[in-house]
């Protein structure tokens, strides 16, 4: 009998770093320096790889004929359960590097939590993933550093990238019954045990760079992880599946 419930729950995971990576592809080519073109594209790339692990060990627990390339181009929008920080669009640099910094922490943060899973499967998915998840913390975190601490006209448009987002941070901390059933057999923590590390780590990235951290207590947005979206994933899921959609297992 498939186990749904960890099913369920290796879809956000793979749909978190499955979105987020199209979204990064985007700036392919039109970065705002070559070197930023690269890294961008890099980490697109890490976090294909990531969720080429965790949607192909969901395909796996499903046992139901399916890959992670189907899991990935046949399934609509309101069947991912990615958060809805991962799926707001690029706008300028400064909303893809807060955007990216938002995620970044959590990520590495829940990485870290899984190294201790009960599924060995997991903890070892979770391992491979941190190490490149570091890397991108570092990266993310200097840069709104840099930005923030910069020009007045940097400290501005990473401070207004940093309110405009803000309210889509805070899902990736909320516990529903799949998270708490997942919780209980040691799979993975309740995403409301990392809340006060991330918010300290952000404080402290913030406070090099100058920033004002919105409050603690403002709404947040939430349903991604319930299948409810923004209407950005659906122009997203459109581009991303065209092929695949328009050529039905096509292969070359």
């Amino acid at each position: 009998m498939m186990d749904t419930e960890k099913f369920n729950w290796c879809l956000r995971a793979g749909d978190n770093t499955l979105v987020l990576s199209q979204r990064l592809s985007e700036w392919c080519g039109k970065g705002p320096a070559l070197e930023e073109d690269m890294a961008l594209t890099n980490i697109a790339l890490d976090l294909l790889g990531q969720s080429t692990l965790w949607l192909s060990y969901a395909a796996t627990i499903e046992g139901n004929d399916r890959d992670e390339d189907d899991l990935a181009f046949l399934r609509d929008a309101h069947d991912f359960r990615n958060v809805v920080l991962v799926e707001q669009p690029n706008g300028d640099y400064g909303d893809t590097l807060v955007r990216q910094l938002y995620f970044d922490v959590w990520h590495a943060l829940w990485l870290r939590s899984l190294l201790h899973s009960s599924d060995l499967h997991i903890a070892q998915i979770a391992e491979k993933s941190l190490k490149e998840v570091s890397y991108h913390l570092r990266r993310s975190s200097d840069l709104v550093i840099r930005l923030g601490d910069g020009s007045d006209e940097s400290h501005a448009r990473i401070q207004r990238s940093v309110d405009d987002l803000w309210m889509y941070s805070g899902e990736c901390f909320i516990d529903d019954e799949l998270d708490k059933a997942i919780a209980d057999r040691q799979i993975a923590p309740l995403p409301s045990s990392l809340k006060e590390e991330w918010f300290t780590t952000i404080q402290g990235i913030f406070s090099k760079a100058t920033l004002t951290m919105p409050s603690k207590d403002a709404w947040m947005q939430q349903g991604g992880k319930q299948g409810r979206h923004t209407e950005h994933l659906g122009y997203l899921l459109a581009e991303m599946q065209f092929l695949q959609r328009a050529y039905p297992g096509a292969a070359w």
